[in-house]
């Protein structure tokens, strides 16, 4: 059986009736589709497995050989921290990956500021209103190869393959459930992350029962730019400053220049 054969054995339930494109060529470790619990709070009717994970881990080259592969096979990869085994339960709840355009990352940025009556951590300098997004970073890595070099940094996690575009829809697509006591939905926290794709080179490299792994290739290099970004850390996961420094400012002396952000909510 050639790889090809193999990508298809265990992966034609999460795209039926599709080909994939024949030139992909990578060894499919062993592994399963896993499918959402349907006895799980949020789990909605599902038609076809949320992703396919391997049974072992893996090391970063496997997961940089599939996201090269991404174009043809149209499966983002992910190296799955499953020390809480949320996956193989399938304690996940899929959203439409349609539903995640509907959401504006300014919208949900402000809206998030707005509820802060007494901000749960110091935002100075800013104050009452959100600053909304921050400019574009400059580019001091390819993205992908800076995704590919921070997935070397995440060894020995089981690999995760998902029927999803880009990266960034991966949340939604997965049914991840990390950062719901935060947000009801997953959707408004995947469009946040499309825009820090396009401004920062972000990519989606990890994950885990509550936590996130992106590479950066365009981060903010002076500190006004970096306190910019950490007023959007703030929105996406409070827990990154309360649980960290404490402040804005203190946070964006950790992520200036930084090749990787990592979040943790609780």
């Amino acid at each position: 059986m050639d790889d090809l054969e193999r990508l298809m054995a265990g992966l034609d339930e999460l795209f039926p009736g599709h080909a994939l494109d024949e030139s992909l060529s990578v060894t499919l470790p062993a592994g399963y589709a896993v499918w959402p619990d349907p006895g799980f709070p949020q789990h909605r009717p599902a038609e076809r497995p949320a992703f396919w994970m391997s049974e072992e881990p893996v090391t970063g080259d496997v997961w940089a050989r599939f996201r090269a592969g991404h174009s043809s096979s149209g499966l983002w990869p992910v190296l799955l921290d499953d020390s809480a085994q949320p996956w193989s339960a399938g304690q996940i709840a899929p959203e439409p990956v349609a539903e995640i355009a509907t959401y504006d990352p300014a919208a949900f940025m402000a809206e998030v500021w707005t509820e802060w009556h007494e901000p749960p951590m110091d935002i100075t300098p800013f104050g009452y209103y959100s600053p909304g997004p921050a400019m574009p970073g400059e580019p001091v890595e390819d993205a992908d190869a800076a995704a590919d070099r921070y997935a070397g940094h995440l060894p020995g996690r089981p690999l995760g393959l998902v029927p999803a575009g880009r990266g960034a829809d991966v949340l939604a697509a997965i049914g991840w459930q990390g950062a719901r006591h935060h947000n009801p939905l997953t959707a408004p926290l995947s469009a946040v992350i499309r825009g820090w794709e396009d401004r920062f080179g972000a990519r989606v490299v990890g994950i885990g029962f509550d936590t996130l792994d992106l590479s950066i290739a365009a981060p903010p290099m002076t500190f006004r730019h970096a306190l910019h970004v950490a007023a959007e850390h703030a929105t996406f996961c409070p827990e990154a400053i309360v649980q960290g420094p404490g402040t804005l400012e203190g946070h964006a002396e950790q992520i200036r220049g930084a090749r990787a952000w990592s979040f943790h909510w609780e």
